[in-house]
């Protein structure tokens, strides 16, 4: 870790997240080429940018020219209009009545699929002299958040009509596009053909969008005129055999803080379910499950140190594991180790640790605290 990097850490404690802004760079720059000029890009940003930090990864997604921004709540939306966002945020979960004055004073545009709530904001919006921008969410086979499909042209209808609303958006989601391509494509003619329906009878909504990560990149006709690719900006995989290469943006690191030999036959951390086989030299990183890395990772996980691959032993506790460096040469106090990342020809990413967590990369990254310094690189 060079100076300039030390300089950003915020703590004592030597354990950090770097984020490689070049490599998100190149990820959205990836996502444009892929959909094209005419097809507008919402980056979501929600739950810290993927753990990766909203402010410093939506100011850099600003300057590359990220059309919309997407978050889960008003606090998120409230934190980047403070930290001088300028883009268009749409908030992606429902919101409450109680937030709607703060959401329009935010300049945020929420998504709707209840009529209570499309009557508060005209109410509201008529009250502060404006018009509510919304989008509208149709739940087209997820059946988590939005209108029925079969409802929708007649609420599209009925909140149009409100005067103080502009619908600019329409928007449905892909729950399988993993695992169920044909189901996907249905979901997708279905909203097409809604959409159809809705010109016909003069009711144009600007934008329409659908498409995830995998749906940028298995299914175009789910671009419409903007799509929402979010694990793929960061890097992270929505499958194996992607015919696009990600740069991942994350990297996980620490140093040794403790390195002592262990005898034969002796238990290693909480209830020792790692007995050694040998005479083994054993290192203290200072990070746990505390910070987010995965406990059920106990006894599964590598690390690197030296460029080598070496195994996490006994149960991870809440700020310290343990990792077996008998084969590591003169490893000592200090010395660099990755956990996600890459160290000379070796690598550890973030789908593979889920994998054996039996998770996804979402939340691999995600999980990662806030005591964890992010520390941002430009090259």
């Amino acid at each position: 870790m060079s100076k300039s990097m030390m300089a950003q850490l915020k703590y004592y404690r030597p354990t950090w997240a770097e984020i490689n802004l070049r490599n998100l760079e190149y990820n959205f720059r990836l996502v444009r080429k892929i959909v094209g000029k005419n097809v507008k890009i919402l980056v979501p940003v929600k739950a810290d940018a993927y753990g990766h930090g909203i402010i410093a990864v939506s100011k850099r997604l600003e300057r590359l020219g990220v059309d919309y921004l997407g978050v889960a709540s008003i606090d998120e939306g409230i934190i980047l209009r403070q930290n001088g966002i300028k883009k268009p945020v749409l908030v992606l979960s429902p919101i409450f009545p109680d937030g709607v004055q703060a959401l329009l004073k935010h300049n945020l545009i929420p998504s709707v699929c209840t009529w209570e709530l499309a009557l508060k904001l005209d109410r509201q919006a008529a009250r502060r002299k404006q018009k509510a921008v919304i989008h509208i969410k149709v739940d087209t086979g997820m059946h988590r958040i939005g209108i029925a499909h079969h409802s929708a042209r007649k609420f599209v209808r009925q909140v149009s009509r409100l005067k103080n609303i502009l619908v600019e958006g329409i928007f449905t989601h892909f729950p399988c596009a993993d695992n169920k391509p044909a189901f996907t494509r249905r979901q997708i003619g279905m909203f097409e053909a809604l959409v159809r329906q809705l010109e016909k009878e003069g009711i144009r909504i600007p934008l329409k969008h659908a498409a995830n990560s995998l749906g940028v990149l298995d299914y175009p006709d789910g671009h419409f005129n903007m799509v929402r690719p979010g694990l793929m900006v960061y890097g992270l995989s929505p499958r194996d055999r992607l015919r696009h290469k990600l740069l991942p943006v994350l990297s996980l690191k620490t140093k040794i803080a403790y390195v002592k030999a262990v005898e034969k036959g002796k238990g290693v951390s909480y209830g020792h379910t790692y007995v050694t086989s040998r005479r083994t030299r054993l290192a203290t990183l200072p990070v746990g499950y505390g910070d987010g890395y995965p406990r059920s990772l106990s006894n599964k996980a590598f690390c690197l140190i030296a460029g080598k691959r070496v195994r996490i032993i006994g149960r991870i506790c809440m700020d310290q594991m343990l990792a077996d460096v008998t084969n590591i040469k003169n490893a000592k106090t200090g010395q660099e180790v990755v956990l996600i990342g890459r160290q000379k020809d070796k690598a550890i990413s973030a789908e593979e640790l889920a994998k054996l967590a039996g998770t996804i990369p979402y939340e691999i990254v995600c999980n990662l605290g806030r005591r964890i310094p992010r520390v941002y690189r430009k090259g």
